[in-house]
């Protein structure tokens, strides 16, 4: 069992920056860098449909949606087992709940939700 904790979210003009992260822990061992795990960022807007906007698998292979490429960098800390996402030339398009997503082994894990609200 894997629990995730967001932070970071928060309000921010356009052009501005934000990094969110997402700190994981387990009971047991836990090496985000082992293979098999599936890391990632999701977002909802009002109305809308859970997206996918970051992703990296086995530290390598990362994934952005269009909308976000060259603005958006996901990275990630094994030692502290963080995952983040560095946001920046933020625009109120960006706007939405982000989601923090761990899967391995079927299982999937989902932090809690930062909001982020980009105002014009």
């Amino acid at each position: 069992q894997v629990h995730l904790v967001e932070s970071g979210g928060g309000l921010v003009q356009a052009g501005g920056s934000l990094r969110l992260s997402c700190a994981a822990s387990a009971s047991g061992r836990l090496n985000i860098s082992d293979l098999g795990w599936y890391l990632g960022w999701h977002r909802q807007a009002p109305g809308k449909e859970r997206e996918m906007v970051a992703a990296t698998r086995n530290g390598v292979g990362t994934m952005y949606a269009d909308s976000v490429k060259g603005r958006f960098t996901i990275s990630r800390d094994n030692a502290k087992s963080t995952l983040y996402l560095q946001m920046s030339s933020l625009k109120p398009e960006d706007t939405g709940v982000y989601y923090c997503n761990f899967v391995r082994f079927g299982n999937y894990y989902w932090g809690q939700g930062a909001q982020v609200t980009v105002s014009p």
